[in-house]
């Protein structure tokens, strides 16, 4: 039996704008649409990937890639963060990979953070220079702070508010937390250097993904291609296997998934992945194709619907309009 495969897919709005050819207009105008998803990175990774317990502790998974023998334990990230303050507050401009942070950056700033969470009981280090780690006491409450890519863009004092009474406590803890640390972080002299360049600082911390290793992660594939540390984090608890992306889709041996999810180019992604992998559909060397957006859409593509000749095609790869629906038997 062929093998299938899924793409990971930007947001239709981030790669709106290029036509599709007449060949992948037809394959998506044919498609089965399929139900509905949650919007944003963490619900994207989840309808592909299974953790017992339930959960989302995407520190304790990272942790694995970044330092493989000293990822067990509790773990929360504490990432780097550039906070700008504006007329109603202060806004959460970039985390993490965003900064663009070499080693150097790492090794400049934690010492000064050190003491402050090492007083806290919880030290912290920093195996990559996006990726700060906090390690936490068995029984710590965990702050219930969204995912970066939720937060970006968001106030921060708004997004720092607990909705939870029985956890407001420990809510306010966090965010003492992270402001004694934007004061350290502000007044440091590594940051003059980094704005001096044109680079912006690091001022602020932000928690999110606390918890331990699941016990187990499943997946419906069998391989990933590409993927950011969360990803390969996930691929590695769930034993596939992982390979490079490459430059363009070509057939695999086995149900596949490929993470498109930083494509910004309409075109590139239009000729080098989607029409590849829709002609690999139609000449039979997949038996399914799955294209997933992280908006929340997505459509199966299966070889028999060559035979849909009724269905127009899809008119734009950013705005897939609503599939019709079969014609009435009669």
């Amino acid at each position: 039996m062929a093998p299938a495969a899924i793409l990971l897919l930007p947001a239709r709005r981030r790669v709106a704008g290029a036509s599709l050819s007449p060949s992948l207009a037809r394959a998506i105008g044919r498609a089965d649409a399929l139900p509905p998803g949650e919007p944003g990175e963490r619900a994207q990774l989840q309808r592909h990937f299974e953790l017992l317990p339930r959960g989302w502790p995407a520190a304790a998974l990272t942790r694995g890639v970044d330092a493989p023998g000293d990822a067990g334990g509790r773990w929360l990230r504490a990432d780097p963060a550039w906070v700008r303050p504006d007329i109603n507050g202060a806004r959460l401009f970039a985390v993490g990979e965003g900064l663009r942070l070499a080693r150097e950056d790492a090794e400049a700033l934690l010492p000064a953070l050190r003491m402050l969470f090492g007083d806290a009981g919880f030290p912290i280090d920093a195996p990559d220079p996006s990726r700060w780690y906090l390690r936490l006491p068995e029984g710590t409450a965990l702050p219930s702070f969204p995912d970066p890519e939720e937060a970006l863009g968001s106030d921060l004092f708004d997004t720092l508010v607990g909705t939870d009474p029985a956890r407001d406590a420990a809510v306010r803890r966090w965010r003492t937390l992270i402001s004694e640390a934007q004061v350290v972080l502000h007044t440091h002299p590594w940051n003059e250097r980094r704005v001096a360049a044109g680079q912006p600082p690091v001022n602020s911390l932000w928690f999110w993904g606390g918890g331990v290793l699941p016990d187990r992660v499943a997946a419906s594939v069998a391989r990933v291609r590409g993927g950011d540390a969360l990803l390969r984090a996930l691929a590695l608890r769930a034993g596939l296997r992982q390979e490079p992306r490459g430059n363009g889709f070509e057939p695999p041996e086995e149900d596949v998934l490929v993470d498109l999810r930083d494509a910004r180019d309409t075109d590139a992604l239009h000729a080098r992945w989607l029409a590849p992998a829709a002609e690999a559909l139609r000449g039979g060397a997949l038996r399914e194709l799955r294209l997933d957006f992280q908006d929340g859409a997505g459509c199966l593509l299966l070889r028999k619907h060559r035979w849909r000749v009724w269905r127009a095609p899809a008119s734009d790869f950013g705005r897939l309009p609503p599939l019709p629906r079969e014609p009435a038997a009669r």
